[in-house]
């Protein structure tokens, strides 16, 4: 690992960024294995504001050795002070994507052990590792998005899953995970039944359609 001369207003402001964190959430789903893990915009989203309140802010550019490819991640701090260190993985195969994916594979890794984040099978248990009640944060969610998910509801009791995507992908990725409660954990958003039909082809195929993925 190199670093600047001194990292102790670094240091600093990790210790308390950390103290923010929470875990970084296993939303994405491993076909193979059949298991989910966390990808690497739920890192950046679990480090991105606690980094920013403290004047913290990091770069990974790609790097490429005899041994394969990977990147050189730099923490950095508003002072000047900075750390990082180098991550690369072998690739079976020397073409673009092979090399892409290992690329993400390593921002994801380096990021998350820089940051000293673990992961969390949910929001709820990301919200216990800040040290926050992740029900009051649901609660307040749905309280502050009335509207948005009663035209939801409605759009969903008529099948018309466009509209209700449209207003879906309106809310903000943070307040999304806050309501995306189940009613077997005391979720108010949406019933089992709603879930579900957010979980369908059809919600699928109306988010290729709205965001302009569909043939």
């Amino acid at each position: 690992m190199k670093q600047s001369e001194s990292i102790a207003a670094l240091a600093k402001a990790l210790v308390a960024a950390q103290a923010e964190m929470g875990g970084a959430v296993k939303d994405s789903a491993n076909p193979f294995f059949k298991s989910k893990y966390a990808d690497l915009t739920s890192v950046v989203r679990a480090v991105k504001e606690p980094f920013s309140k403290h004047g913290l802010a990091y770069t990974q550019l790609p790097i490429r050795s005899e041994s394969g490819v990977g990147v050189v991640t730099r923490l950095l701090h508003e002072s000047g002070e900075w750390l990082e260190e180098e991550y690369t993985l072998p690739i079976v195969k020397n073409d673009p994507q092979a090399a892409g994916s290992a690329i993400t594979y390593a921002r994801r890794y380096a990021l998350q052990s820089l940051a000293g984040i673990p992961t969390a099978d949910d929001d709820a248990e990301s919200a216990m590792l800040r040290g926050e009640d992740p029900m009051q944060l649901h609660l307040e969610a749905v309280a502050n998005n009335m509207s948005a998910i009663q035209y939801i509801k409605d759009c969903l009791a008529e099948s018309n899953y466009e509209s209700a995507y449209e207003a879906w992908a309106e809310i903000d990725d943070d307040t999304k995970h806050r309501l995306w409660m189940a009613p077997t954990k005391g979720g108010k958003a949406f019933t089992t039944k709603e879930i579900a039909q957010m979980k369908s082809n059809e919600w699928a195929e109306a988010r290729k359609v709205m965001s302009g993925e569909a043939a």
